[in-house]
Parts: C-alpha cells; structure tokens; sequence
C-alpha cells in the first residue's frame, strides 16, 4: 500500500489561523497564514539565562512552558522569519536581539499538521521592555541559568505543567551546531 495520498485535499474546516483537511484517509491541520511556518526562538540573556515563557494553553487545558514562539507572517506576509522572531522575542519576553539566525526547518507534527517550525538563534540581547505577549495572551517570562535550565524543566513537569519536547533540543542547540559539533 503507498505511502502517498495523491488525492486532491478537501477542506471541511477553516477558521482564522488553522484548516481542517481531509485527503483520502488523511485528516489534519494546515496553517492559514503566509507559509504555514512557526519560530521557536534559542535566546540566553548576557547573564546566561536562557529565556522560557510560561502560559496558558486552551488545547491542553493546562500551563506550558516554552521558548519564545510565534507565527511567521502572521501579522506581515512579508516579513523573513529573522524578523518574525525578533519581534515576538520582544513582544513576549521583552528582550530584543541584534542577531537572529535560522538553525533549521522542520515539521511540528508531521502526522497531525503540515505545519512547519524554524528553530532560530537570537544573540546579542538587550532588554527593551516588559514582555508577556499582545492583549490576547498573559505569558510570564522565566530566566533560568543555562547550567540549572534542564534541571528546572524537569521539576516543572512535576509541579504539573505540559512541556514540548522541542525544548531540549533548543537546549541542546544552545551548545551544538546541527552536525553535533560544539559551539566555539
């Protein structure tokens, strides 16, 4: 049996940001907005802090923690991921970032969604403001001392909030190129 469904998508559902798709017995998500793509944002503070972001989310009906995350394009279809990611650094943890650079690309949740994230490193921190996301959002920031921030991911999930996994590999990114060699 192909792996491949050939058949043209149907679309059952579209509200502002998401579709609902069906294609032959396929069912998933899709995003609306320019790209389908996502940042999560790799940012540690001057002081090694890494940056993590703290907020409600209705899916799960439960607290996350995250890295600084945000649709590409959302707001300007126009705009790079670099630009997308400074701006929602800024806008949820109130830092902001000389430099921003795309580490890669790749599927959140390749049998649920065509969406995509960009993990992208932010250096050159300076603090401009306050953060805790645009009036539809309530985000606490967290900065947690790189040495002690897996540590303290661990003992969140034990007070009981939800944590994607992709948190550890934007620790590990911290540390690593890709191709596993350390950064200098």
């Amino acid at each position: 049996m192909s792996q491949r469904n050939n058949e043209a998508p149907r679309v059952v559902f579209e509200g502002k940001f998401q579709r609902m798709v069906v294609r032959g017995t396929w069912e998933y998500s899709e995003r609306t907005h320019a790209g389908g793509l996502a940042a999560i944002i790799i940012a540690v503070t001057p002081q090694d802090n890494v940056l993590f972001v703290e907020q409600f989310r209705v899916p799960l009906q439960a607290k996350t923690i995250e890295m600084p995350a945000g649709l590409v394009g959302d707001i300007d279809a126009g705009e790079s991921i670099e630009m997308s990611a400074v701006r929602e650094l800024e806008e949820e943890t109130g830092w902001t970032a000389e430099q921003a650079e795309v580490l890669m690309i790749g599927p959140t949740s390749s049998g649920a969604s065509s969406e995509k994230i960009a993990f992208v490193r932010a250096t050159g921190l300076s603090r401009v403001g306050a953060g805790g996301g645009d009036d539809s959002e309530d985000i606490t920031v967290h900065e947690v001392p790189r040495a002690q921030a897996a540590a303290w991911l661990v003992q969140k999930i034990a007070e009981g909030y939800e944590l994607d996994a992709k948190l550890w590999a934007g620790l590990w990114m911290i540390e690593h190129h890709l191709d596993g060699t350390p950064r200098g």
